[in-house]
């Protein structure tokens, strides 16, 4: 089996992630990308479709990172990668800080400046964003992501495929449903329901027309 990492995606969060990985000192073979995608990405050899996922494996490539900012999208590309017998990996800055309690998932990227405190659980495929802030008891669901600047003290829940926009504060024990968009600069005070967007000082859902 060969030990260098297949990256599923070829934009700005794949070159975050390409560094996140070399930094760790790994080596990244390919990108996969789509077919306007550029011909390298921060100097990685980019395949421009996911049909190359099934010729590296053969080829004896067996790590994946999916570097995708869309949560659901990036969902579904791991269940096609992990179906086809790829392994995912972990792209962590050197300069997150990330308790020894937390339990951390695969497939997931933690940016530099980022905090995952004390008995954190951080699911599969979750993004924790530069310079976020995951505190004690926390539990963020599969695919989620925490974006640059947000802040979430203790006991917070976010469901799976939850996006929580830059800049947003969530006081303690607040639950997060599924699939929700929370705007930039917002501050949640109040549970969330799931398929919901809030926005707002305090956030509060709008209806998406």
């Amino acid at each position: 089996m060969k030990s260098e990492i297949v990256i599923i995606g070829a934009g700005g969060h794949a070159k975050v992630c390409i560094e996140l990985l070399k930094a760790q000192g790994d080596l990244v073979a390919f990108c996969i990308g789509s077919a306007d995608s550029s011909d390298t990405c921060l100097g990685v050899p980019v395949l421009k479709s996911d049909e190359h996922l099934t010729t590296l494996r053969r080829e004896g490539y067996s790590k994946v990172f999916v570097a995708i900012g869309s949560n659901a999208l990036r969902n579904r590309l791991a269940k096609t990668a992990t179906d086809l017998g790829y392994e995912l990996v972990n792209a962590f800055s050197p300069s997150a800080v990330i308790s020894p309690s937390a339990k951390i998932g695969k497939g997931v990227a933690i940016m530099a400046g980022a905090v995952v405190n004390a008995e954190a659980t951080i699911d599969d495929l979750c993004i924790i964003n530069t310079g976020a802030t995951v505190d004690h008891d926390c539990q963020i669901g599969r695919a989620a992501h925490i974006a640059p600047q947000s802040a979430l003290a203790g006991n917070v829940h976010i469901g799976k495929e939850s996006f929580v926009g830059i800049g947003t504060k969530i006081i303690p024990s607040i639950c997060v449903g599924e699939c929700v968009m929370i705007g930039a600069g917002s501050v949640v005070i109040s549970n969330v329901d799931s398929k919901t967007t809030v926005v707002g000082v305090p956030a509060k859902a709008i209806n998406i027309i």
